[in-house]
């Protein structure tokens, strides 16, 4: 590799930049490709949006022959709001799958560095904690606190953001109180779909590791289906 392709690929690593290695495997001539809006018309920056939201390398055929995509996307991340005793697992879990997580509450008892060792902790309120954190298309987005003071901002900001996973705990009555509220607020059936509610999988979870447990499993459904 060119060693100033290398230089350029960590400093985009480091910086949380999703960018694809472009390599031409006829001379082995290789560059990065970032994808933008406004380049959309190339072909190969059209391969590269593809190969970034698979997040797998692929070979495709261009006009001057076979290119082999690398992706490096940047790390995926965990939005936990609040810092309950499900978070903590959820948490742990998600950091070992790779996730950069970022726990908010403003209760600074619950969301401590003792409950929440090596975990990015936000004590503003949800709404100008997600404004902050700006959810993406690699973000998952959990609500845990079953306060409407918290979550319903959270999840309102969620909806409005490209975020792959949205997931809010609660009974089925809670979550209809929840989608009522939403409608109230102006979202159309088809964006209050986007909440996985109950949040996790159907798996008969009763304490606070296995719904953790049920949560990241949906999470990882959602992402790789």
């Amino acid at each position: 590799m060119d060693a100033d392709i290398l230089a350029q690929l960590v400093k985009d690593r480091a910086a949380k930049r999703p960018v694809v290695l472009a390599t031409r495997l006829t001379d082995g001539f290789g560059k990065l490709v970032y994808p933008t809006e406004k380049q959309e018309e190339n072909w190969l920056i059209k391969a590269s949006y593809e190969v970034l939201a698979s997040d797998r390398a692929a070979i495709v055929a261009g006009p001057d022959g076979d290119w082999f995509l690398n992706p490096f996307n940047p790390p995926l991340r965990l939005i936990i709001v609040g810092a309950v005793h499900i978070a903590q697992p959820l948490a742990r879990m998600a950091a070992l799958a790779g996730y950069d997580v970022t726990v908010i509450d403003p209760r600074t008892a619950f969301a401590s560095e003792n409950r929440f060792p090596d975990i990015d902790l936000r004590h503003d309120w949800p709404d100008e904690a997600m404004a902050a954190l700006a959810p993406d298309t690699r973000t998952a987005v959990v609500t845990l606190t079953h306060d409407p003071k918290l979550d319903d901002p959270a999840l309102q900001a969620a909806l409005k953001s490209p975020a792959f996973y949205i997931g809010a705990l609660g009974s089925q009555k809670t979550h209809a109180a929840r989608v009522a509220r939403l409608k109230e607020a102006a979202f159309e059936d088809v964006d209050i779909a986007r909440i996985h509610g109950p949040v996790g999988l159907a798996i008969g979870a009763k304490s606070p590791t296995e719904i953790a447990i049920s949560i990241m499993a949906e999470i990882t459904g959602s992402l790789r289906q």
